[in-house]
């Protein structure tokens, strides 16, 4: 049984990392992650759990935004 969940487990991960290495991200997808945990670690410092979640939630949004205007001004989409 544990076997088997191990080998299921490695097979998402194997296909996951594969799925991931599709395609460059562009500029606002940068920016979704690194404004998300920016975001997220600035809450964290400040208050709790909801602080942590609004805070990821605001810096995915500035992140794409700014990453979106980056890859307009570059000529990408």
């Amino acid at each position: 049984m544990q076997y088997r969940l191990f080998l299921c487990a490695a097979a998402s991960a194997a296909a996951l990392g594969l799925a991931g290495c599709s395609t460059n991200p562009t500029n606002a997808q940068i920016g979704t992650g690194v404004g998300a945990v920016a975001g997220g670690v600035v809450g964290s410092a400040v208050g709790g759990t909801a602080a942590t979640v609004i805070g990821a939630g605001a810096g995915a949004l500035v992140g794409h935004e700014l990453g979106e205007d980056r890859d307009q001004r570059q000529g990408r989409r």
